[in-house]
C-alpha cells in the first residue's frame, strides 16, 4: 500500500497481483468436466478445419500467412454442425488461396480419467491421507508439489496432448468451435522448479503432426513453441493412452493436481485459520460427490457451480484491472478496484455457506425477502382481488355488497397490490407469480372450486417459490407445483403461515420453517419432496392435522445414509415444536418422522431407548414416548407405515 497522495488499492495478497498463481483454472480453454475427466469427448479427438482470423506477433511476419491458411470453411467430423455458426454478425474474414500443406492427424485418445470411478471414501483416503497428510492450508501447495515430483521421477520423457488458450493461437475465433488447441508432443519433464500448479515442461512437436484442428498450420505451432521456449505449464499437458505403466501413474498424479486446484483449493485457504484442513477438503470432496450422484438436486448444482464459477471470473477481473494500473492509482480507480474487492469478499462469503454441511438440503438460507410490509391501506378498508382470465357476474354473486372488488388476470398483478387483511380469490386456471416469494403482509390467498384444478406452477428461472416473513398469511384450496426452484417448496422465513386444504407437489426440497418461524397445515397433501416433506429448524413450531405425506426422500444416491430423511425431519438444539394429529405419513424413502441431533446428545437419547430393553433394536415404547415428550414432540393418531427405512428415528447429525 503506498503512502502519501496515492489513493489506497484492495490488496488481496501476492495471488491477486499474480494471474499465474493458483486457484484460477489451469487449462482455461477446457470446460469443468472436460478438464476434471482428463479426457476429450470422443476416444480420439475430433479434426475439423476452422475460420480463425490471426493474432500479429512482434517479428513474426511469417506467421500471418501461415495464419490465413486457417481461413477455411468449417469442416466438422465428430461434433455437430451448428458449433462454428456466429450468432453475431463479424467483419468477414479475407479470402486467401489456399496454399498446399498436409493437414494434422487426430489426435489419439488421452489416458483414461480414473478419479469419477473413485468411491468418495477412496478420494478421501487419497487426498487427506496420502498427499496432504494432515497439512495445514498454507503448506498444501508444497504437499501437492511433492507428491506430483515423486511421480515425475518414474519416466522423464512421454506423448502427451498439450491443450491450451485458442488465444495464444488467434485473435478472432468462435469458442464453441475452438474451446481450446491440441497438440500431440513429447514431454520432457526436468527437475522441480516451483509450486505444483507451476509446473513447467519442455515440450516438441510428435511427428506426425496431430491436432484437433486439421487445417493448423505446422510453422505456426513451431513459432508458437519457440515464443515459449519450448516450455508450457505441465498441467496443461495430458498423456496419451498406450504408454506403459509409469507414464498412466504420471497421468493420474496429474488428474490428482488438476482435480485438487480445480475443485478442492479455494483461493482463501491459506489466509484463514483452520485447525484441521484435511477435514475441510473431506467436506468438499463430500460435496462434490454429492453433486455428481444427485444427492443434491441439480438446481442445486447449477446455482454452486454458477456461483463458485462467477467467483473465480471476478478475482481475475480484478488481477486484470489491477495489473492495467501503470502508475499511482487515479481515485476512480482505487473506488473500482474496492467495488471488485468486496463483490469477491461476497462471492466469498457465499461459497462458504454452501460448503456448510449443515446448509447441505437446500443451499444457503439467507433472507430471500428484501421488501418492506405495506400494512393497512391509509382509508383502512380491505379489497378483495379476484384473479380470473374472464369475469362474470357468477363469480361475484357470493359477495357482500360492501365489499371492494378488484379483477385481475394475473396473479402476480393481484399479489403485487395486496396490503395487510386484502383476500386474493383464484379462480380455476394455471398461474405463475414470482411475488409468492415475496409475501411480507397478512392476507389470504384462495382458490374457488377444486383445489385440483387452481394450479399455480413455479418459474424455474427463480430460486424459490412461495416464501412469507409475514405475522400472518393464508393459503387454501390450491396446488402449488414446483419446477426448478430449489429452496423449498414453501419456506416459512418468520411469521407464521397456514396451509388448508392444498396440494404441495414438490420437485426439490418440501416445506422449510426456519427458526422462531411457525407453521400450521391442515387437510393438505405434499408429495415428491427430495428431501423431507416437511423439514422444522431448530426453535420453529409446526402443528400438523390430518394431511397426506408421501413419496418423499427421493435423493437419487448409491449412499444409503443420505437418505435418512422421510416425511417430516426435525433438527434440534433448541428443539422445535411440533403437534402432530391424524396425519399419514407413507411410503416415503426414508424414515416416516426423523429427529436429527448432534452425536453428543444422540447416545443420551439412545441409551434411554435401550436402557431395559431386551434385545436388538427393540425400544422400550414408554420411554420414547417420554423423549418425544421432552422434545416438543405431541403424537396423536397418527398413522406412520410403509416407510423405506422405518416409522419413526432419532438421527445423528
Amino acid at each position: 500500500m503506498a503512502s502519501g497522495s496515492r489513493p489506497p488499492v484492495p490488496e488481496d495478497s501476492d495471488r491477486t497481483r499474480n494471474p499465474g498463481r493458483r486457484g484460477e483454472r489451469v487449462v482455461s480453454a477446457l470446460s469443468e468436466d472436460v478438464a476434471a475427466a482428463g479426457t476429450l469427448p470422443d476416444s480420439a479427438s475430433p479434426v475439423r478445419s476452422v475460420v480463425a482470423a490471426s493474432r500479429p506477433v512482434k517479428g513474426k511476419g511469417g506467421r500471418e500467412a501461415a495464419r490465413r491458411r486457417l481461413q477455411l470453411l468449417p469442416v466438422c467430423r465428430a461434433e455437430s454442425p451448428g458449433d462454428g455458426a456466429s450468432e453475431e454478425e463479424e467483419e468477414p474474414l479475407p479470402s486467401v488461396p489456399e496454399e498446399e500443406e498436409g493437414e494434422a492427424q487426430p489426435l489419439p485418445p488421452v489416458c483414461m480419467a480414473p478419479m469419477r470411478g473413485m468411491w468418495r471414501e477412496e478420494k478421501v483416503a487419497l487426498y487427506c491421507d496420502e498427499v496432504l497428510q494432515g497439512c495445514k492450508a498454507e503448506d498444501a501447495d508444497e504437499a501437492m508439489s511433492n507428491y506430483l515430483s515423486e511421480k515425475l521421477k518414474l519416466k522423464d520423457k512421454w506423448l502427451g496432448v498439450w491443450k491450451t488458450n485458442p488465444e495464444l493461437f488467434f485473435l478472432k475465433y468462435e469458442e464453441a468451435a475452438i474451446p481450446f488447441v491440441g497438440i500431440l508432443v513429447e514431454a520432457t519433464c526436468t527437475p522441480r522448479q516451483s509450486s505444483s500448479s507451476r509446473f513447467k515442461v519442455t515440450v516438441s512437436v510428435a511427428e506426425p503432426l496431430s491436432s484437433n484442428i486439421a487445417n493448423i498450420p505446422r510453422n505456426l505451432v513451431d513459432e508458437v513453441l519457440e515464443e515459449l521456449e519450448h516450455s508450457v505449464p505441465l498441467l496443461e499437458v495430458f498423456p496419451v493412452e498406450g504408454q506403459d505403466s509409469d507414464t498412466r501413474d504420471i497421468a493420474l498424479a496429474l488428474e490428482v493436481v488438476r482435480f485438487f486446484y480445480d475443485f478442492l483449493w479455494r483461493d482463501w485457504d491459506d489466509e484463514e485459520s483452520c485447525d484441521n484442513y484435511t477435514a475441510l477438503i473431506e467436506e468438499r470432496i463430500n460435496l462434490w460427490c454429492d453433486i455428481q450422484d444427485g444427492t443434491i438436486p441439480g438446481p442445486i448444482a447449477q446455482r454452486f457451480k454458477k456461483t463458485l464459477e462467477k467467483y473465480k471470473n471476478k478475482r481475475v477481473e480484478l488481477i486484470e484491472y489491477q495489473n492495467n494500473i501503470k502508475e499511482d492509482p487515479s481515485a476512480a480507480e482505487a473506488v473500482e478496484c474496492w467495488k471488485k474487492y468486496y463483490e469477491i469478499v461476497m462471492l466469498c462469503g457465499l461459497l462458504k455457506m454452501w460448503e456448510d454441511l449443515r446448509l447441505r438440503v437446500h443451499g444457503p438460507f439467507f433472507p430471500r425477502i428484501l421488501r418492506r410490509r405495506k400494512g393497512k391501506r391509509d382509508f383502512g378498508k380491505t379489497i378483495t382481488h379476484i384473479v380470473a382470465k374472464v369475469m362474470t357476474t357468477d363469480m361475484v354473486k357470493d359477495f357482500s355488497s360492501d365489499t371492494f372488488l378488484q379483477q385481475h388476470d394475473d396473479l402476480d398483478l393481484a399479489l403485487d397490490s395486496c396490503y395487510s387483511g386484502d383476500t386474493v380469490v383464484i379462480f380455476p386456471g394455471e398461474y405463475q407469480a414470482v411475488n409468492l416469494a415475496l409475501l411480507t403482509d397478512d392476507i389470504i390467498i384462495k382458490g374457488i372450486g377444486k383445489r385440483e384444478k387452481i394450479m399455480i406452477t413455479s418459474e424455474p428461472s427463480h430460486d424459490s417459490f412461495v416464501v412469507s416473513k409475514a405475522d400472518n398469511v393464508k393459503l387454501m384450496h390450491l396446488s402449488l407445483i414446483q419446477q426448478g426452484t430449489v429452496d423449498g417448496i414453501v419456506v416459512v422465513e418468520s411469521g407464521h403461515m397456514t396451509l388448508e386444504n392444498c396440494i404441495l407437489k414438490c420437485e426439490g426440497t418440501g416445506v422449510c420453517v426456519l427458526t422462531g418461524a411457525s407453521l400450521t397445515i391442515t387437510d393438505s397433501e405434499i408429495t415428491g419432496a427430495q428431501g423431507a416433506g416437511v423439514e422444522l429448524y431448530p426453535g420453529s413450531t409446526a402443528i400438523l392435522e390430518r394431511n397426506e405425506i408421501h413419496h418423499c426422500s427421493n435423493l437419487r444416491t448409491s449412499d444409503s445414509s443420505k437418505s435418512i430423511l422421510g416425511g417430516v425431519n426435525m433438527k434440534v438444539l433448541p428443539a422445535p415444536k411440533l403437534k402432530m394429529t391424524n396425519n399419514h405419513i407413507y411410503n416415503n424413502n426414508g424414515y416416516g418422522v426423523s429427529i436429527l441431533q448432534p452425536t453428543e446428545q444422540f447416545f443420551i437419547v439412545t441409551d434411554a431407548f435401550n436402557k431395559g430393553a431386551a434385545s436388538g433394536d427393540k425400544k422400550d415404547e414408554s420411554r420414547l414416548s417420554k423423549v418425544m415428550q421432552n422434545m416438543n414432540l405431541e403424537m396423536n393418531d397418527n398413522t406412520i407405515e410403509a416407510n423405506l427405512k422405518g416409522d419413526i428415528r432419532i438421527v445423528t447429525s
